[in-house]
């Protein structure tokens, strides 16, 4: 249970992002996250208008590195594809636990793919750091303790 006097921002992080784009037909891989500062993730794809029959599809995958050594998709963390017929302006969400990863095999790296097929289309995503292993949470890429998490957040009111 998360005390209620918590702030949302203590207990959550924007790792990183794609930014609201008019994305070409093609894939879109973030930056690679590590994953040891946080317990569980959230990845949220938004779609504007799509494209005439444009696809979306969202996935999570893992590395063992920052230059996603070894990318491979986490099981059952992707969505199912989304079409222009009923497409526009939707959400889908992506749960996923640091557990879900291979870490046996050195994966200690999210990152997400965000891939539009046949037209361009308005998307977005947001991957969350939720459950931080230290509070407030922090960022992994600079261990100091900051609430910001992504460099690209740049106020928490």
């Amino acid at each position: 249970m998360i005390p209620t006097n918590l702030k949302p921002s203590e207990v959550c992080a924007v790792l990183t992002t794609v930014d609201p784009v008019s994305q070409g037909a093609g894939a879109n891989t973030t930056v690679w996250v590590p994953v040891q500062n946080f317990h569980s993730f959230l990845a949220a794809l938004q779609t504007g208008v799509l494209g005439s029959s444009a696809t979306v599809d969202f996935k999570l995958q893992q590395a063992t590195d920052a230059t996603g050594t070894g990318a491979k998709d986490i099981s059952g963390k992707a969505i199912t594809q989304i079409l222009k017929a009923g497409g526009d302006n939707k959400q889908a969400l992506i749960n996923c636990r640091a557990q879900d990863l291979d870490t046996n095999n050195g994966f200690g790296w999210i990152g997400m793919v965000l891939t539009v097929g046949a037209a361009s289309s308005i998307v977005s995503a947001v991957l969350y750091g939720f459950a931080p292993r230290f509070a407030p949470p922090v960022d992994a890429a600079a261990p100091i303790a900051i609430n910001l998490g992504a460099a690209t957040v740049v106020q928490i009111v």
